[in-house]
Order: C-alpha cells, then sequence, then structure tokens
C-alpha cells in the first residue's frame, strides 16, 4: 500500500533558527526551501538519508487555529510533545562528545541500553531528539531493563 515515510513535522518557534540548529550543528541539509505566500515551505534530511525529510513547521495558520497553534507552543517549550527524531550513528560516544563540545545540553549522558548505546538532547524549542548506536542481532530485554525503565514486571 505504502512505500515510504518521506516527510515527518517537527515543530518549531522559528524556521531560521531550526535551520541553524539542524543545519549548523547537527548537518542536516536543506532540501526544500520555498516561500508560498501563507506559509514557508521547508525541508531539511540527513546528507546520509535523503529520501527521508523533517518538515520544521511553526504552529499556526493554515495548519490550525491560533488558539490551538498557542497551545501546542505551549506544550512545545515545556518538552512536552516527546521524541521528534532518533537519529542513528556507528559512533554514539564520539556524536555526544562533538555536540556537547559545541554547545548542545544533553538530557542524558551516553548510557548502555539493551538496544544499543544512548543519550538524548532537546533542541532549541524543546524537542527531544535521541542519538542511539544500535547493536547488531537480536536484543534482549530483561527483567531489571523493564524495572529500571519504571515499567511492572
Amino acid at each position: 500500500m505504502f512505500n515510504a515515510i518521506t516527510i515527518t513535522t517537527v515543530w518549531v518557534l522559528d524556521q531560521d533558527e531550526a535551520l541553524d540548529f539542524y543545519v549548523g550543528k547537527l548537518g542536516f541539509q536543506v532540501d526544500e526551501d520555498v516561500d508560498l505566500g501563507f506559509m514557508r515551505w521547508l525541508t531539511i534530511a540527513l546528507p546520509s538519508d535523503p529520501g527521508r525529510n523533517l518538515l520544521p513547521e511553526v504552529p499556526g495558520p493554515p495548519a490550525m487555529s491560533e488558539e490551538t497553534a498557542a497551545q501546542l507552543r505551549d506544550l512545545l517549550t515545556k518538552g512536552a510533545l516527546g521524541t521528534a527524531a532518533i537519529l542513528t550513528t556507528d559512533d554514539c560516544q564520539g556524536v555526544y562528545d562533538k555536540l556537547k563540545a559545541s554547545g548542545i545540553e544533553f538530557t542524558q549522558d551516553v548510557e548502555q541500553q539493551p538496544y544499543g548505546l544512548d543519550c538524548a538532547f532537546r533542541d532549541p524549542f524543546g524537542n527531544q531528539v535521541r542519538v542511539t548506536q544500535p547493536v547488531k542481532g537480536p536484543i534482549e530485554i530483561t527483567e531489571a531493563d523493564i524495572a529500571r525503565w519504571g515499567g511492572k514486571s
């Protein structure tokens, strides 16, 4: 039925600031940047994954009412919208060190998880971004993992 997920929205408060962060600090590249008059259509992608884009979109018309946009902006700045993206790498510790040196503040340092090495930071707007170095092969989740994550075993 479907072939791929090509564009995923990431809510931001300012598209130029989003470009500075995602392109300037994280290494994304601009795919499309078009002024449609009623909105700016901006898509970015990792050079290694050009068919999968993020759409840094500012909450507001025409996608939603101003009242809804205000509610969404409030949730965004509180970091309440969940994970915006999970970026994979072959060197989680190296990415962490490089991004931390560039001034990015992490909400979780590099940790070993059953699925691989993992860390997390927030973008300038409050979106959580995770960086994961996946393990090869099958993943085993133990009772201790479930308990550590706050789940019930």
